[in-house]
């Protein structure tokens, strides 16, 4: 299994990681079946193509790519396998980045409370995971504890950035687009002041609204 367009999506989506992170940091994978694509290590995000991208195995065994894969690799690896798969919604994408917002939160060890409806996209809040070094099974143990402890989408890396999970590269992006814009929302306003969180009920409304937000089939953009 080559996962040709799941490479693919890395090359198209990885102008959009580039612009969320600094320099070379982050990763982005997509997953099919048990294996992923993802971003090789230490290379700019436009110096590589579908052929580069390295093909990893939910084992962590490299099976194609003329390109080493990320450090993050057992990150990825092990969210992919939360519990041997135990997922309500398995996810299809990872993204990491050190966005600067989101990094900023991280590094205060706080989690981002629900201060707007746009929250829900990911969860009511979004956690954060105990430090533990890059590149490591310890990370992604902390990750995934702090997701389901939050039942979140995201988590915060204590100290290091931002992981968002999704069901294809598309919404994970925009997911994490929205986390950085929120950090961002939350950090500012609480140079001003405590920001007023929206209640449990709030918010309850905001996912039944979500439930059918967008253009649904068949509709005639009524």
């Amino acid at each position: 299994m080559t996962l040709d367009a799941e490479r693919e999506a890395i090359v198209e989506y990885a102008p959009q990681l580039a612009a969320l992170t600094p320099g070379r940091t982050g990763n982005l994978s997509v997953r099919r079946g048990d294996a992923f694509a993802i971003t090789p290590t230490g290379v700019p995000y436009d110096g590589f193509d579908a052929e580069d991208v390295p093909v990893v195995g939910l084992d962590g065994d490299v099976r194609a790519g003329r390109m080493k894969p990320s450090s993050e690799v057992p990150m990825h690896a092990g969210i992919y396998k939360r519990d041997g798969g135990d997922w309500e919604e398995p996810p299809a994408t990872i993204v990491h980045t050190h966005s600067p917002w989101a990094t900023a939160m991280a590094t205060l060890r706080r989690p981002l409370p629900p201060i707007h409806y746009m929250i829900v996209a990911i969860g009511r809040e979004v956690p954060v995971a105990d430090y533990a070094p890059y590149g490591t099974e310890a990370l992604a143990d902390n990750v995934i504890a702090a997701m389901e402890r939050a039942d979140a989408s995201a988590a915060l890396l204590a100290n290091h950035g931002l992981v968002v999970t999704g069901p294809d590269p598309e919404t994970a992006m925009e997911h994490t687009r929205h986390v950085e814009d929120l950090c961002r929302l939350y950090i500012r306003t609480s140079s001003v002041g405590e920001p007023h969180e929206l209640s449990p009920e709030q918010l309850a409304t905001a996912e039944e609204r979500f439930e059918g937000y967008g253009q649904q089939p068949g509709s005639n953009g009524e």
